[in-house]
């Protein structure tokens, strides 16, 4: 990614924003060690199609993510209570297709999805198809900690959360009608023989500054270094806008859309989920790096190029062992932000 990359650049207790250009290359210094990494999906996001009203609240929203997640790192929390405390962050945002924000099924639902992974013990918990858990990456954590199990499902997933003190909402919890107008939309297209994902959707574009295409992304996530030296890598979603009999993407599936391992990097991705499963995106991130030796952004910008010879966009978030951080997509755009052992936060928005 060698194009002019317009950033907002916030230092922590600094409350003015400076927004400048600068190369990609230079946006993440290769002497830095970064501490987290997040992300809010990427797509196609474009400034003129993005109010100044709501960039602002993508970038207030993104940073308290960081602030979230450093203080815990700060205090010599986990990795994995960093990454947790900061998708919960972004699952309660409506920005998101994540938690409140989710995106509705055909049927007119919210199915909800979510994966953690441990970097240095290699365990991991994941739920798909929930409805009523206000924060599945909590749930996900609770079936990675207190069940002998790495993935659950629908109704047992969201019976085990809830006996083991996930907190749970009533499907009207997650409505937003920029959401529900999204879903009519979307089927009047298909009811028109239009491709829904694929024609320029204004209202979409105003709202949220994507496409119709990008009803499929906003899966969020973040990955973290831990003053231990452990990684944990997190990824929450709603999937894809009215998808139907019980599709389930890659956010849920360890190594499709997240994949951890101290040895190399913590990963989380967003995108078309299909194409992330076919690839093993995130644990392919890890091979490259284990077996070939790649440097983590040289193996993320790899599993992009391959995912994009294979038809599908996206982006990857990675942080390896020794704070380096990759953020690599082939959209226009991507909600993704770092925080460094300083506290000095950086989020970036556009390509």
């Amino acid at each position: 990614m060698k194009s002019i990359i317009k950033t907002i650049v916030l230092c922590a207790g600094i409350s003015s924003l400076a927004l400048q250009s600068c190369t990609n290359k230079a946006i993440e210094d290769k002497n830095t060690k970064y501490v987290m990494v997040i992300h809010g999906g990427a797509g196609t996001i474009e400034k003129q199609h993005m109010t100044e009203e709501k960039e602002k609240a993508y970038v207030a929203a993104l940073t308290e993510a960081l602030q979230t997640g450093h203080k815990l790192l700060q205090e010599g929390k986990s990795a994995l209570d960093a990454v947790q405390a900061a998708v919960n962050v972004l699952e309660d945002s409506p920005l998101f297709n994540a938690g409140k924000g989710a995106v509705f099924t055909n049927e007119g639902k919210n199915e909800l999805d979510a994966s953690i992974m441990d970097g240095q013990t290699l365990k991991a918990g994941a739920v798909a198809g929930v409805t009523n858990i206000k924060n599945p990456i909590n749930a996900a954590r609770a079936v990675m900690e207190q069940s002998e199990h790495v993935m659950m499902v629908g109704r047992g997933a969201e019976l085990f959360a809830a006996a083991h003190g996930c907190d749970t909402v009533p499907p009207s919890y997650f409505f937003t009608q920029e959401r529900w107008d999204q879903l009519q939309r979307t089927i009047q297209k298909e009811s028109n023989g239009r491709n829904a994902y694929h024609e320029p959707d204004p209202r979409q574009q105003q709202i949220y500054g994507l496409t119709a295409k990008d009803a499929k992304f906003g899966t969020v996530g973040a990955v973290a270094l831990d003053q231990q030296g452990n990684l944990a890598a997190a990824t929450s979603t709603g999937g894809m806008t009215n998808k139907r009999y019980g599709r389930v993407g890659d956010s849920p599936i360890l190594g499709a859309g997240t994949y951890c391992n101290n040895n190399t990097a913590g990963i989380s991705c967003t995108g078309w989920g299909e194409y992330f499963i076919r690839a093993t995106a995130a644990s392919r991130v890890s091979a490259l790096m284990e077996l070939k030796n790649l440097s983590v952004s040289d193996a993320a910008k790899q599993v992009i190029e391959e995912i994009e010879r294979l038809g599908g966009d996206g982006g990857i978030i990675a942080l390896d062992k020794n704070g380096n951080v990759a953020m690599e997509f082939n959209t226009s755009g991507m909600y993704r932000g770092t925080v460094d052992e300083n506290g000095k936060i950086s989020v970036h928005i556009y390509k």
